[in-house]
């Protein structure tokens, strides 16, 4: 096992995971109702393919550190968790950026990809709303060596953000016709 990264403190831990995650909820839900009328001088369209190659990105990082920690592979594990982790904020500061210069597009598919776009989507976003504390306590656990907690969050949170970040590609491969 590792050493603790991080000194323990869950009061204060549980503040700020929930502060943060409210946070970023409340802007989130907002992006739909706020578009910045600017030029930013390149096709705003990169940041949609951006996020699909983030998210994809951090669907891969997740399977090799579920294989890393079954191989006992600890600190390998601990790098691709922390890179993952870093990748969905850069994630969540393209997402951003996308909704407030492009603002929503909306599905043009017909029959069954219509119904299958909007499957996903609807299962989508609410894990993807759901997941942020999960991700930032089993993070916390793991990096205070609380792994007991670590393992046991663990096993709800990799299979959800494993869920987001494979159909967030999914969803940018059905939508990007409608760009």
């Amino acid at each position: 096992m590792l050493k603790p990264s991080w000194k323990k403190n869950d009061k204060k831990a549980k503040t700020l995971i929930y502060s943060i995650s409210a946070v970023l909820f409340l802007m989130i839900t907002a992006l739909g109702r706020v578009k910045l009328n600017i030029d930013p001088g390149f096709d705003i369209r990169i940041f949609a393919l951006a996020n699909a190659v983030i998210n994809s990105l951090v669907a891969i990082l997740l399977i090799l550190a579920l294989v890393a920690v079954k191989a006992k592979r600890y600190l390998l594990h601990k790098r691709l968790i922390i890179t993952a982790l870093f990748l969905s904020i850069l994630f969540l500061i393209s997402y951003v950026a996308h909704h407030l210069l492009a603002g929503e597009t909306k599905f043009g598919g017909d029959g069954f990809i219509r119904y299958l776009y909007y499957f996903v989507l609807m299962t989508h976003i609410p894990l993807a709303a759901v997941v942020l504390p999960f991700i930032m306590f089993s993070a916390y656990n793991g990096l205070t060596g609380d792994f007991e907690k670590h393992r046991k969050i663990a096993k709800i949170t990799w299979p959800l953000w494993l869920y987001v970040a494979v159909t967030g590609p999914v969803l940018y491969l059905l939508i990007s016709p409608y760009y």
